[in-house]
């Protein structure tokens, strides 16, 4: 135990060394995070009223991210399944990297909703009233903390035994990686159940919606790894091999494709069939009695799903300048698609027929940025801790930063 403090000890004073960029990115990120509780304090005091959302459209920008969240801390899992059960040794030192923004995206997840209730003190009722397993709701809140504690174990055993030097037992983090594996799959899965079981929005009452979210958060989650990885091998001497994003590349082309043809059956079935959903669908796609703020939108997002699933089947694609215009294209296209796309018009029109039209305030979108920058912090420090611990250069028989020398006698008696 006393050994292990002493690793934790020493991970909290690495997170505060680095270079210009590393101080210049967390300072950065701080101030939003600062800005992100000052708009939130402020809806504490005055209540939801600063949002956006109001009795007909009660989900906003907050279940937005929520959703694609989600999505991004599923596909984890997109790493682990080529290293574990493929045994691909390019992205078996790399996987952590997944791990960890899985942890990070849960975090935020679970802020989200926090925001997302008005009074955080209705957080609380879930667990007093834990009606499991009738409430979807509950499931939820199964799967989102399951998986957290899942990723936790995982990152942190593995973490620790290469700061020991020693090889990670299987029996200890083999089989959570499996199960980890199915729980990814189901808390995206369950997020989607979310809104097809509300039998009074048809836009969401389609059996596709799951299969839509997990393509969806194939395809996002692994493009965000990709930029990452790309940061790493530049800011570090980490080693991230061309054959590793490679992979992560050809993920990421079938995930959108699979996903972009899942969107256009569910267009086809719409506009074609003039199904019940069709209301909802022609305020997203053309406006309904001259009512269109979601028409910007759903076409940006989908005009940048089409560039970027060009780049990626097109040989620009070899090239890591366009690969990454193509990934940033398509996670901004499936935040769009995944939040403002589907989240939004499923309370337009209301069930008596009013139509009523959702913009974020600016007191919102400051809580959203609040957040994702706490994620970013987070995931930060993470990656900062864990590569040189990868690397072999902080481990509990060696200094690594100047000031340990004042720790020597500490470090060495600990081991």
């Amino acid at each position: 135990m006393k050994a292990y403090l002493r690793f934790v000890w020493r991970c909290v004073r690495l997170s505060f060394v680095g270079g210009w960029p590393y101080y210049l990115w967390m300072s950065v990120l701080s101030i939003f995070v600062l800005l992100g509780i000052n708009a939130y304090c402020k809806q504490l005091v005055y209540g939801l009223i600063t949002t956006g959302m109001s009795d007909q459209v009660s989900w906003g920008l907050y279940i937005a991210n929520f959703t694609f969240l989600v999505g991004m801390a599923a596909a984890a899992v997109m790493l682990v399944i080529p290293v574990y059960i493929y045994r691909n040794r390019e992205l078996h030192d790399l996987v952590i990297f997944g791990e960890l923004l899985a942890v990070a995206a849960i975090v935020m997840c679970q802020f989200f909703v926090l925001v997302d209730l008005g009074r955080p003190d209705r957080f609380m009722h879930i667990f007093w009233r834990f009606n499991f397993p009738i409430s979807m709701l509950t499931w939820d809140v199964v799967a989102l903390g399951g998986y957290l504690l899942l990723n936790l174990h995982i990152c942190g055993y593995l973490i620790y035994c290469a700061y020991r030097r020693r090889h990670p037992s299987p029996i200890f983090y083999v089989p959570f990686v499996f199960i980890a594996i199915a729980w990814a799959i189901s808390i995206h899965t369950v997020t989607a159940f979310l809104l097809v079981g509300l039998g009074a929005r048809p836009f969401w009452n389609s059996a596709i919606i799951a299969p839509r979210f997990l393509a969806s958060a194939f395809a996002a989650g692994p493009a965000f790894i990709i930029l990452t990885l790309q940061v790493i091998r530049h800011m570090t001497d980490h080693v991230v091999t061309d054959a590793a994003l490679k992979m992560l590349k050809n993920i990421v082309t079938v995930a959108l494709t699979v996903n972009m043809f899942l969107l256009g059956c569910e267009l086809f079935t719409e506009f074609y069939a003039e199904s019940a959903h069709m209301v909802s669908t022609r305020y997203l796609f053309t406006g309904l009695h001259g009512r269109n703020a979601l028409v910007p939108w759903i076409w940006t997002a989908m005009s940048l799903n089409v560039i970027a699933l060009t780049i990626l089947l097109l040989p620009l694609s070899r090239s890591l300048r366009y690969l990454n215009v193509a990934c940033v294209f398509l996670i901004v296209g499936i935040w769009i698609e995944k939040g403002m796309g589907l989240i939004v018009p499923g309370f337009i029109p209301s069930p008596l027929g009013e139509i009523v039209e959702y913009s974020p305030t600016a007191n919102e979108i400051l809580v959203c940025v609040g957040i994702w920058a706490l994620g970013l912090l987070l995931y930060t420090i993470f990656v900062r801790i864990t590569i040189p611990v990868l690397s072999g250069k902080l481990t509990h028989d060696r200094l690594y930063l100047p000031y340990e020398r004042e720790d020597a006698h500490a470090i060495v008696g600990a081991s």
